[in-house]
């Protein structure tokens, strides 16, 4: 049998229909993370372009690896979105298999050399290795060669004639999502420092020796089931009930200055200009406003009139304002000398920066040792006169609450276009039943 015959023959077969149906969810599935995590964090996907083009030796384009990052989430989305509704059921296969071509012998490479160590697909909501990866695109190939040939034996979920509607709905829904992840900070947080993560381990209070005979002043802080509890001295519960011990701090002092903290958290690496770690004496526990300059060559001079508001704001809320960036000291003196900045700068490894928060420069809002809120510089609204606490400065910002109304308002546009697409087809059938039951056909002997 002919392979042209073979397939017209397992077209009719129910198998081929729920193996076809299992390959649009899985690969169309798949698709759709990888945009949908893209897009979540578009700074996070143009620092791993601008790594691909680092290490090809192609630095001239890192320009566009902004654009190219909201685009390829983009591209992603939209095609996942149109496999597992059916839409374009010939062109959509196609195009999958055309970025396939070009992503599965890229992350070959990747294997074979180790020059980017995490390829970034599913940003840093997933990490799998360069191996990994290479056996996810073979798999994802298999499945989009499948989907050419026998995609069309399954019909679309949306007609013809408003898939292009589908489309647009599910490019809006990536570009909203991108814009606030560009714009002020991802909306779901996959990195190791989400809000609510203490930045230090443990510090030292001024005056420890002492803690002995104020220990009935102190409060020590449990944590059970997610939920932390105060408790004194006397009433302190027992570890072996499940009770993990956060921190303590003293009634008659700020309970900012943490004296001893355990527990999760993802501590960070502050140096000084000769590389000593001074982590302890900057990460002290009290209130801090951590000002992040990841590239601060490229911030421009005019960020600095809103950064200096900041310090302001932040000496008179009581809280120390700390620049922390990964450039040299030369650097570092030009940008004070200009800036007339009257915040220290340290140092701290590009990436963790990048890590902690997006944006050049980001803002990170620190109590108690652990973050508060966090933002893109850009992104906040800074009254010239102060007149303002820090924690006012981030608003009443709920990105819970706004993802959930963005996937809410997606899920119901497709309802209802869905709906408005086949209630004429529903209702033809109906009324063909109906017309087959008044008339119905007679037969001559």
């Amino acid at each position: 049998m002919k392979v042209k015959d073979w397939i017209g023959a397992v077209k009719g077969e129910k198998w081929c229909r729920w193996l076809t149906l299992a390959m649009r969810l899985v690969v169309g599935g798949v698709f759709i993370f990888s945009g949908f995590v893209k897009a979540v964090d578009p700074w996070g996907t143009c620092y791993k372009l601008t790594d691909y083009l680092n290490a090809m030796g192609l630095q001239q384009w890192s320009g566009v690896a902004l654009v190219a990052a909201v685009a390829l989430a983009a591209l992603e989305f939209m095609l996942g979105v149109a496999v597992v509704a059916g839409a374009y059921r010939r062109g959509a296969p196609w195009l999958m298999l055309l970025l396939l071509l070009v992503m599965t012998p890229l992350t070959l490479w990747l294997a074979v050399t180790g020059a980017v160590q995490d390829c970034g697909c599913f940003g840093d909501a997933l990490h799998l290795s360069n191996w990994a990866t290479f056996g996810k695109n073979v798999l994802l190939l298999l499945g989009v060669v499948w989907l050419i040939v026998f995609n069309r034996c399954l019909p679309c979920v949306y007609g013809p004639a408003v898939q292009w509607v589908l489309m647009a709905l599910s490019f809006g829904l990536v570009a909203i999502v991108a814009y606030h992840g560009y714009l002020t900070q991802p909306l779901i947080d996959y990195r190791p420092y989400p809000v609510g993560t203490r930045l230090t381990a443990a510090t030292t209070l001024a005056g420890d020796a002492d803690d002995e005979e104020d220990a009935d002043d102190f409060t020590f802080v449990y944590r059970k089931d997610g939920v932390e509890h105060n408790f004194t001295i006397d009433s302190l519960p027992d570890e072996e009930d499940g009770w993990e011990f956060v921190t303590r701090y003293h009634a008659n002092r700020p309970r900012g200055k943490v004296i001893m903290q355990q527990g999760d958290h993802n501590a960070i690496t502050v140096t000084d200009g000769d590389g000593e770690d001074i982590t302890a004496d900057v990460m002290d526990g009290r209130r801090q406003l951590l000002l992040l300059f990841p590239d601060l060559p490229q911030v421009s001079i005019a960020h600095s009139f809103v950064l200096n508001e900041l310090t302001e704001i932040a000496q008179v809320d009581d809280a120390d304002a700390i620049g922390l960036t990964s450039a040299s000291q030369q650097e570092i003196a030009e940008w004070q000398d200009v800036s007339m900045a009257e915040y220290p700068l340290y140092n701290m490894d590009d990436s963790e920066i990048k890590m902690l928060a997006r944006g050049n420069p980001a803002v990170v809002y620190v109590e108690d040792g652990a973050i508060v809120w966090k933002r893109t510089l850009t992104s906040l609204d800074v009254p010239a006169d102060g007149g303002v606490t820090l924690r006012e400065l981030d608003g009443d910002r709920d990105d819970d609450a706004t993802m959930t109304s963005l996937m809410l308002a997606y899920l119901a546009s497709l309802l209802i276009l869905l709906v408005v697409n086949r209630t004429h087809v529903l209702a033809g059938r109906l009324l063909r039943r109906k017309s087959k039951k008044q008339h119905p056909t007679t037969t001559s002997d």
